[in-house]
């Protein structure tokens, strides 16, 4: 499961600067994430490729189980396509590090689909080499969850795997090896907030306003969040009054004001003058040397990925 890290907007702002290194075809620049442990980054030797991604992962001996839950998934015919593709590969070493059992379940015809889509996290469209891949702090992955790139005095982590071995050539594309799994958001933006704690107000107001379902929907949504902080700032009465019953229909129309259809990530917010809310009506969004602001709030933290979107943090309630 992939964790909620809090990414401050210092490095929001430096994706402005590298948003140009790539898109969804080439491995677009996000915010970046911190991670655990280093880990010395290796590149292989360049050889004319002449295999495919799966014929060059089978031939390799050491992704035996990657092979498997390809074939399972079934991804093969796709990953033996034209492409081109950047995989980043699990070594049998790195599925054997998963909890006992899971690879197993993964396995069974009931949880297709779930495989597909922890395998598609680990390939981005177009091919990224080494090279490319310490430029940027971020890819978004063919499943179309961002992956976090974290690069340090040469060496790389994408999540929380470190990067031991690069620019494996393939007739359609490259193959990057890491040592362990990597996940995908599994939670919707509700359960998002329930778990990260700082967000009770929140998840109690969009209880009381009936918008539960709506943002455990299919989406995707961007939510510009008010921490339990925020909801604090509003003058005295103010969040119990808004609770009551007969007052739904103004808690809903504050609440959508803080939501944007679609999956808006910081490196798109800072290329915004303005956004369209859910409510109607237009949130401003402004880019400075001192951060960024929607409307009076600031955003304190970005690109917390939830399975139906994404939430980026605020210090202020906006009100419509």
């Amino acid at each position: 499961m992939k964790k909620l890290t809090t990414v401050w907007v210092t490095g929001l702002l430096a994706l402005a600067a590298t948003a140009e290194a790539g898109s969804k075809c080439s491995g677009t620049a996000t915010t970046s994430r911190s991670g655990r442990g280093t880990h010395v980054l290796t590149s292989a030797v360049a050889h004319p490729a002449g295999k495919d991604i799966v014929d060059t992962a089978v031939a390799a001996g050491s992704f035996k189980t990657l092979v498997a839950a390809v074939q399972a998934a079934g991804l093969v015919e796709t990953l033996k396509g034209e492409g081109p593709f950047t995989v980043f590969a699990p070594t049998d070493e790195a599925f054997a590090k998963l909890p006992k059992g899971t690879v197993e379940s993964l396995l069974k015809p009931e949880n297709k689909a779930k495989l597909q889509a922890i395998l598609t996290y680990h390939v981005v469209s177009g091919k990224v080499m080494a090279a490319d891949v310490v430029k940027i702090t971020g890819a978004v992955s063919v499943q179309g969850q961002q992956i976090d790139v974290v690069v340090k005095d040469g060496k790389v982590k994408v999540d929380g795997a470190n990067v031991v071995k690069t620019d494996i050539a393939c007739s359609n594309g490259v193959i990057h090896v890491i040592d362990s799994v990597i996940l995908p958001a599994d939670k919707d933006i509700v359960d998002t907030a329930v778990a990260a704690g700082s967000f009770k107000t929140l998840a109690a107001a969009l209880k009381a306003a009936g918008l539960v379902e709506t943002l455990k929907g299919e989406g995707p949504f961007t939510v510009f969040a008010p921490t339990d902080a925020a909801f604090a700032k509003l003058p005295k009465g103010t969040v119990e009054s808004l609770l009551l019953p007969e007052n739904k229909e103004k808690l809903a129309a504050i609440l959508t004001y803080h939501v944007v259809a679609g999956k808006v990530l910081a490196s798109d917010v800072v290329t915004l003058k303005s956004a369209k809310t859910v409510n109607g009506k237009e949130a401003t969004i402004k880019v400075s040397d001192k951060g960024v602001m929607v409307d009076a709030a600031k955003v304190v933290a970005t690109d917390i990925e939830a399975s139906n979107g994404v939430i980026h943090v605020i210090d202020s309630v906006i009100l419509p």
